[in-house]
């Protein structure tokens, strides 16, 4: 049996659905029942995850300049550009449409139950309903931003050096630099000089894509030991108190997902048993991993491979909806507000649905390249536009935010993944060989 045989075996058996939800409940039941053991198991996660990281901007840089080098080449740049503002406006009004309609329909932080109230009391260190809060969770938290301006986002768009920005993991301004740069390079005359950098930018590219299968092979084993040692650190305890919560955020995602399905379909014209098979590896690694950028390579297979999208267009679409197309933190945003106003018993007029959706959207992108802490205190700002004291109960969204946070990822790379099919082209069905006539008898 040859090594790639072997190796597209075990990276299906790593990515099999039964497998994962098998290293997630494992990893749970251990952080809960051995958790002193478990919190040094957070160690494989980290490394894992710093490993993805060291793959992602030389992936992204090389992909984005080969691929707006050859677009040049063959033209179409000008029509791309207006598909793709249409449907990044349309991808993020639904998501944010979507969450106000879910949470207001189900209204979860409206009529809490006492007991519940002591429990998120017992979290923050007192009262839900007072602007008194111990958030002293993980130690000193990041205080949420004042406002998000358009002044704010542009600064930073652009980098002032791009060896801080790559140092530091800027993802957006090493976005913007591999934009202009490889805009620059298309409108290069062709010289040997010139093709000589394409095919090293190619050979990077490709060397980052076999890193990345790699890297999946291990997945089983590294989800058991993060959902582990999440377990250990925060227990059981913020999942039911924020269950409703949880359950609203849930139930929007998954709307929005099957939306995002059902436009790959359509898009297609591929039946569910070809397109969810295609969308397995991104998801998957969405979920285990938690972050977006390291699941480009999947997604530009899964486009380009296995839905048969052309992938000059792929490899320049995925790394820019991933960076500007922020849908998963869009739909938090929206559900975390919502239930903040629910929980403080403020009602929402339409026009502050459509302010809450209008700064959702503008959070959103601002939340490019941030995790963690840093992403949910976003959600402030959008609070602070309706007046709402969301500091009493920031730390209620930190306690659960492991499992929000895969729920935003896999939102936003299935999400995205809709949205590139939705601008890209297909290639053309491959056609069947001609079969010799036999002469007549």
């Amino acid at each position: 049996m040859s090594a790639s045989v072997v190796a597209g075996r075990l990276g299906a058996w790593a990515l099999n659905p039964w497998v994962t939800l098998l290293s997630l409940a494992v990893g749970v039941f251990i952080g809960w029942r051995l958790p002193a053991m478990s919190l040094s198991l957070g160690l494989v996660g980290d490394v894992y995850v710093d490993l993805l990281k060291m793959v992602v901007l030389p992936f992204m840089v090389s992909a984005i300049v080969f691929s707006l080098q050859r677009l040049f080449r063959q033209g179409g740049a000008g029509a791309l550009l207006v598909r793709v503002l249409v449907v990044f406006a349309l991808a993020g009004t639904v998501t944010a449409a979507t969450g106000v309609l879910t949470l207001q329909a189900l209204q979860p932080g409206a009529g809490v139950q006492a007991t519940t109230l002591q429990r998120y009391g017992q979290i923050v260190g007192a009262d839900a309903r007072s602007g008194d809060t111990v958030m002293a969770l993980y130690g000193q938290d990041a205080a949420p931003p004042q406002g998000v301006t358009v002044a704010a986002v542009v600064r930073s768009l652009v980098p002032d050096n791009l060896f801080a920005a790559l140092a530091g993991g800027e993802t957006l301004k090493v976005l913007v630099f591999a934009l202009l740069f490889g805009l620059a390079v298309g409108h290069v005359p062709q010289r040997d000089g010139t093709l000589a950098l394409v095919h090293t930018l190619e050979t990077v590219y490709q060397g980052c894509q076999v890193l990345m299968r790699w890297f999946t092979f291990p997945l089983p084993l590294v989800m058991l030991c993060m959902s582990a040692s999440q377990t250990a650190r925060t227990g059981l305890e913020p999942l039911l108190a924020m269950g409703s919560f949880l359950g609203g955020f849930t139930l929007a995602s998954a709307l929005v997902l099957a939306l995002a399905v059902a436009a790959i379909m359509w898009r297609t014209g591929l039946r569910p048993g070809v397109v969810l098979p295609a969308l397995r590896e991104p998801f998957f690694m969405a979920v285990a991993t938690r972050s977006s950028a390291t699941c480009m390579p999947a997604m530009i297979e899964a486009l380009a491979e296995r839905l048969r999208f052309e992938r000059t267009r792929v490899e320049l679409m995925v790394p820019l909806s991933i960076s500007l197309l922020r849908l998963g933190p869009v739909l938090y945003y929206v559900c975390a507000t919502l239930f903040v106003a629910q929980l403080y018993g403020r009602p929402l007029s339409g026009p502050d649905l459509l302010l809450v959706g209008a700064a959702c959207l503008l959070a959103g992108l601002a939340s490019a390249g941030m995790t963690g802490v840093v992403t949910i205190s976003l959600t402030g700002v959008v609070c602070g536009y309706l007046g709402l004291p969301f500091e009493a109960a920031f730390v209620l969204f930190v306690a659960v935010d492991p499992l929000c946070d895969m729920l935003r990822t896999a939102l936003l790379v299935i999400g995205n993944t809709a949205a590139v099919a939705a601008i890209c082209p297909r290639e053309p069905a491959p056609q069947p060989a001609a079969q010799p006539v036999s002469p007549a008898a």
